[in-house]
C-alpha cells in the first residue's frame, strides 16, 4: 500500500522537473542572455546568446548570425555551453530514471523491488540537483560580469553597457525548478508507511512459526 502523499510528491516532482527541462532548453536555445541598446538608435538593439547574435529592428525585423569560428569566442561563453549542455543531459536522464521508481508504475512489487525504486528514486533526485547547479553556475557568472562591467568606472557613460537578457531569467527558473524537483522526488522516497507495513508483516510470520512449533511440541 502506497501513501498517497508520497504520490503526491513523485508526480508534482516530475511536472515541475519536466518544467525545469524545458525551461533549460529555452535557455539553452534564446539568444537573449545579453541585450545591449544605444541611445542613439532606439529602433534598434542587440542580442547576444550562446550560439548567435542577433540584432532587432522595428522596421526592418530580426537578423541573426551564429559565430563564425570557436577559436575567437570569449571563454566564459565556451564554459557556459558546456556547463548548459551537460545540464540538459543530467536534467532529462534524471527524469528518465524517475520514471519506473515512481508508485504509480506496476513493476517490481517485492521487497528487493521496491528497493530499488528507492535507490532508482534518490538517484534522479540526485541528478535533478546537480543539472540545477549545473545551470545555476554560467547564469549567475554571466549575470555577475555584466554587473561588474555594468558599474566599471573606467568604461565611459556615453558607451552602451550590456544588461540582462531575458535568458538569464528563464535559466533561473530552470534551476530552481530542477532543484525543487529533486528535494521533492528525495522526500517521497520516506515512507514509513511501507517499513511499517512490512516490520508488522514479518512480526505476524514470527508469531505464527512460534505458534505452530509450541503445537507439534505440544502434540
Amino acid at each position: 500500500m502506497t501513501n498517497p502523499c508520497n504520490v503526491a510528491l513523485e508526480i508534482l516532482g516530475m511536472l515541475i522537473g519536466m518544467g525545469g527541462w524545458f525551461c533549460s532548453l529555452a535557455a539553452t536555445i534564446m539568444p537573449q542572455w545579453l541585450s545591449l541598446s544605444t541611445e542613439l538608435f532606439t529602433l534598434e538593439s542587440h542580442e547576444q546568446g550562446l550560439w548567435e547574435s542577433c540584432v532587432f529592428h522595428e522596421v526592418i525585423g530580426t537578423e541573426c548570425r551564429p559565430y563564425d569560428t570557436l577559436l575567437g569566442l570569449d571563454p566564459m561563453w565556451m564554459l557556459a555551453r558546456v556547463l548548459i549542455c551537460l545540464s540538459d543531459a543530467t536534467c532529462l536522464l534524471g527524469l528518465l530514471l524517475a520514471i519506473p521508481a515512481m508508485s504509480q508504475i506496476n513493476c517490481c512489487k517485492s521487497e528487493e523491488g521496491r528497493r530499488t525504486k528507492r535507490g532508482l528514486k534518490i538517484t534522479a533526485a540526485v541528478f535533478l540537483c546537480i543539472a540545477g547547479m549545473l545551470m545555476l553556475t554560467p547564469v549567475s557568472y554571466i549575470a555577475h560580469h555584466v554587473v561588474i562591467k555594468f558599474f566599471d568606472e573606467n568604461t565611459p557613460h556615453v558607451l552602451p553597457r550590456s544588461e540582462f537578457g531575458d535568458a538569464l531569467f528563464v535559466g533561473w527558473s530552470a534551476a530552481l525548478l530542477d532543484i525543487v524537483a529533486g528535494i521533492l522526488l528525495f522526500t517521497s522516497c520516506t515512507d514509513s508507511s511501507e517499513a511499517n507495513l512490512v516490520y508488522r508483516h514479518q512480526r505476524q510470520e514470527i508469531r505464527t512459526v512460534d505458534d505452530s512449533k509450541k503445537r507439534t511440541e505440544y502434540v
